[in-house]
């Protein structure tokens, strides 16, 4: 999946995020991604296309979803990495350094590593989005010190007037076992997927 733009919306009910996914994709020639209940009773949508398609379709996401949407983004020129770790594509790679950004909602962490990987020279490790998190979004970064330091800062710049929880921190040189478990799964129980 190769496209230029994505949206992400996250409503607090199933119901108008289910009425509100057909009628974006109704609206404009986007990809549904992604679409479903998350943890807490959530329901995220994710499109994929170009960008005025998807902004037409992320407007009328937003209508119809009123005021049961919970937090958005829109990324007209989305980084390929975030585009790859949002779809639950890992990457790991040698590094110095481990970022890692939590939000209390999943858009919000979207919105940042997509700003710190355009901000600084890291690795998208992986973006979790809810279900295992209980709703909350996590982003892990990785490279040399100083550029996970600036992209975790520039990640939560990027979302800190949003209101909502948020938690951040570097860790040079991580532990090797440490490294080599975050590295296999950041899960405590993994998945059978992932086994």
């Amino acid at each position: 999946m190769d496209f230029p733009a994505i949206a992400l919306i996250e409503l607090n009910s199933i119901a108008t995020g289910t009425r509100a996914a057909d009628a974006m994709v109704k609206k404009a020639p986007v990809e549904i991604v992604r679409v479903g209940t998350i943890q807490r009773g959530k329901f995220l949508v994710l499109i994929g296309g170009s960008v005025g398609a998807v902004d037409e379709s992320y407007r009328e996401g937003l209508r119809v979803g009123g005021e049961t949407v919970v937090d958005k983004v829109f990324l007209p020129e989305v980084h390929p990495t975030v585009r790859d770790a949002v779809l639950g594509k890992r990457q790991v790679e040698p590094y110095d350094a481990l970022g890692v950004i939590e939000t209390a909602n999943v858009a919000a962490v979207v919105e940042a590593a997509d700003a710190a990987v355009k901000g600084a020279v890291v690795t998208v490790m992986e973006i979790r989005l809810g279900d295992g998190l209980g709703g909350k979004g996590l982003a892990h970064f990785t490279g040399k010190v100083h550029d996970v330091e600036a992209a975790v800062e520039i990640g939560v710049a990027r979302i800190r007037d949003r209101q909502i929880w948020i938690r951040e921190i570097v860790i040079p040189s991580l532990h090797e076992d440490m490294a080599r478990k975050i590295g296999d799964s950041t899960r405590f129980r993994r998945l059978r997927s992932e086994e």
